[in-house]
């Protein structure tokens, strides 16, 4: 693996979404663990740690890590896209959806 080579991990092989090794932009991400396929190519910015959707995930469709339902789309989701707290919102925690998605601060709440 060279020092350029993107990676992401799919925990279970009936996962909808990886996580990025590495930081990802545009282009081939090498893909770890279970995976049915060797590869994917990411379509935008990821953070390292974030989400990539392993395949096309329409609205209201479950995300799916670790084998189990962690999440849903609240909007469509094309492969290769970020999948964060902009496009999902928690089956855990409904204030997920009330957090900002780039720094995971709370959007309802005023600090004064």
């Amino acid at each position: 693996m060279t020092q350029n080579t993107m990676t992401a991990f799919q925990v279970d092989v009936s996962d909808n979404v990886a996580t990025a090794l590495t930081p990802l932009v545009p282009g081939r991400v090498a893909l770890h663990g279970d995976s049915a396929k060797p590869w994917i190519e990411a379509s935008e910015n990821i953070q390292e740690g974030h989400k990539i959707a392993l395949m096309d995930i329409e609205e209201g469709q479950d995300i799916v890590k670790y084998g189990v339902r962690i999440g849903r789309a609240v909007r469509r989701i094309t492969e290769g896209s970020w999948v964060h707290l902009h496009n999902i919102c928690s089956v855990y925690d409904e204030r997920s959806s009330h957090l900002d998605a780039v720094t995971g601060a709370p959007k309802d709440t005023r600090y004064e």
